[in-house]
């Protein structure tokens, strides 16, 4: 395919884990992060209530180690994910001391970056690097935040 013929991506249509653990895996994104999920058959969760994603970036292990471990080599006892996946949440450390409350264990709590972001990583049940986050640049244009401070009912309509 040419340059001119390659095609135009427009946003991340969908991003999710493919789970082998079905049960740990709903724990943790349905109750433990409390997205709202409709169930499918054959057990297929999904959700259009969250909107798209802010950035889509391929994250060398190295950079990733570096930021979870402060070295770049991806230490050998803990799964090397083969994705990442961020939640901006309204606090960090809430989220954070409710997920250890419930077993997670975090590679790197409340971190502040070098951008600005506040964030706490751990590894999910299928492997992917999760982090709850609080990114003040996307804070600055994401609508959703607006719909974040007023009731359900208010937000859906």
């Amino acid at each position: 395919m040419a340059a001119t013929d390659s095609p135009r991506i427009l946003f991340v249509a969908g991003f999710g884990p493919i789970v082998r653990d079905s049960d740990a895996s709903r724990k943790l994104y349905r109750e433990v992060l409390n997205i709202p999920f409709k169930e499918e058959k054959g057990g297929y969760l999904h959700t259009e209530a969250l909107k798209g994603a802010n950035s889509f970036a391929l994250w060398p292990l190295s950079q990733a180690a570096q930021s979870c471990f402060g070295t770049e080599d991806w230490p050998r006892d803990v799964p090397v994910p083969t994705a990442w996946l961020e939640f901006d949440v309204d606090d960090v450390e809430s989220a954070t001391a409710e997920l250890e409350s419930r077993g997670y264990r975090m590679l790197v709590r409340n971190k502040r970056e070098p951008w600005g972001q506040t964030v706490s990583r751990f590894i999910d049940p299928e492997g992917l690097l999760v982090a709850v986050a609080l990114t003040p640049s996307m804070r600055q244009q994401h609508p959703s935040d607006d719909l974040a401070a007023q009731p359900a009912s208010a937000a859906t309509t």
